[in-house]
């Protein structure tokens, strides 16, 4: 990054008010979650049969949401936590943005969560009719610990950046500014602070790597508990780490694109901040696309005849064009176009992030729905048509919402707050001296 000055540096990274598009985009994300609560009033009303959940499909479109969304929080865990802990100069422009994809991201799935629950109303009996036995307890206890640790993760390297805004914004925007030294805590930046800060990173950097991989094993583990096939394997909790990889690092490399590209931050996120994200992708592609041979093709030459049954619906039946569609687009592709340096660079690394999202999403669809069509259970009196599952409106409307919702977080996130830290910018460069400091 070319040097810059003190003032330039705030003026780039301030907060600014949107645009015309800005106003656009996040007027249709509000309308989306509107209409989507209004659908999930209408199913609390009538109840799940407005979904296409029957006996068989009991976990559809909202389950495998929930796991995108617990996956995708997965990058504040090992993109934040470990650049942190590691000093990697590189990082400071994306850490940030990674920790707002991930607070919003585990806070949606918390949601959605409860939005899958039939009664809503008995929520408060998964906290006092807990059972340590069961891994829903375990999802219960580590989703808010996750929720918690993201937000504090988030909040604490802010203090020095809030305290700036405060000063900056003081004679233009005097609410503003107020609001900004309200949630600054009364930095200063003085020694005491500084070394409090730091250790508290450090040591919530240290935690959120434990409570990440126990997120996302914990989230397997419901799955693999259930004596299912398809499910049923040790591979599950390794399985759904590298996924969970691959997903949060393609929505950072999306998101990163998009606010560099509409703040025009070109200066501070390089193409060799891409190339990194690209190199980091393509590690997290290899990793997942080992487990999945582990979990696809070695079964094909041992599978009993029940599992056999399964792979042949992935694999050549009912789920094949969903089953390849995430194989090719959300990782073969992905690695073929990132394993070369031209395919690093920020247009064709978005197209790549945008790909393996959607392929993510998908490869969660594909991991909740086929297995539970082949329940190898007789159930008598069971119609035809609950041995196939596709989500009805209203589940399309609703886990819509929870999207648009997850994308209005982190707008407003980046419309209120510096998505690159400032006084770190500035640090970096050697430009922050005693006259201008972040005292208030």
């Amino acid at each position: 990054m070319a040097m810059r000055n003190y003032d330039t540096i705030i003026h780039d990274l301030e907060p600014r008010k949107f645009g015309l598009g800005g106003v656009i985009w996040t007027s249709v994300l509000i309308v989306i979650v509107i209409i989507g609560i209004i659908a999930y009033i209408d199913q609390i009303i009538k109840g799940q049969v407005v979904t296409n959940m029957r006996d068989y499909a009991l976990w559809g479109i909202y389950i495998s949401n929930f796991v995108f969304f617990v996956a995708t929080s997965f990058v504040g865990s090992i993109t934040v936590a470990v650049l942190r802990l590691t000093n990697n100069t590189w990082r400071t422009p994306l850490v940030r943005i990674a920790e707002i994809i991930t607070l919003a991201a585990i806070v949606m799935a918390g949601l959605t969560i409860m939005i899958d629950m039939g009664r809503p109303d008995r929520l408060l009996n998964l906290f006092i009719h807990a059972r340590l036995q069961s891994p829903i307890t375990w999802d219960v206890i580590i989703v808010p610990t996750s929720i918690a640790i993201s937000f504090l993760l988030l909040y604490f390297p802010l203090l020095p950046d809030l305290a700036i805004l405060k000063k900056h914004f003081q004679k233009s925007k005097p609410k503003l500014s107020k609001w900004y030294g309200r949630l600054a805590l009364n930095w200063t930046g003085s020694k005491e602070q500084k070394a409090v800060q730091t250790k508290s990173i450090m040591i919530i950097a240290l935690m959120i790597i434990p409570v990440g991989i126990l997120l996302q094993t914990i989230d397997a583990w419901l799955f693999s508990t259930t004596y299912r096939i398809g499910w049923d394997s040790t591979n599950m909790g390794a399985y759904f780490i590298s996924g969970a990889f691959v997903a949060g690092v393609g929505a950072l490399i999306t998101v990163v694109y998009l606010i560099r590209r509409i703040r025009h931050l070109e200066t501070y996120i390089t193409d060799y901040h891409f190339d990194k994200m690209g190199k980091l992708l393509v590690l997290a592609c290899l990793t997942y696309l080992y487990f999945n041979i582990n979990e696809y093709l070695l079964p094909i030459f041992t599978a009993p005849v029940q599992e056999d049954i399964h792979l042949d619906a992935l694999v050549f039946g009912e789920h094949a064009p969903i089953f390849w569609f995430s194989q090719i687009i959300g990782l073969f592709l992905p690695i073929i176009i990132l394993i070369f340096k031209k395919g690093r660079k920020p247009l064709p690394m978005f197209i790549v992030g945008i790909m393996v999202v959607v392929g993510s999403w998908w490869k969660r669809y594909v991991i909740v729905t086929p297995t539970l069509l082949h329940p190898f259970l007789p159930i008598e009196g069971v119609p035809e048509s609950w041995h196939h599952y596709f989500p009805s409106l209203h589940e399309w409307l609703i886990t819509a919402a929870t999207m648009a919702m997850a994308f209005l977080i982190i707008t407003l996130m980046v419309r209120y707050l510096p998505v690159i830290p400032i006084q770190r910018t500035i640090e970096e460069q050697e430009l922050l001296t005693p006259d201008k400091n972040t005292e208030s």
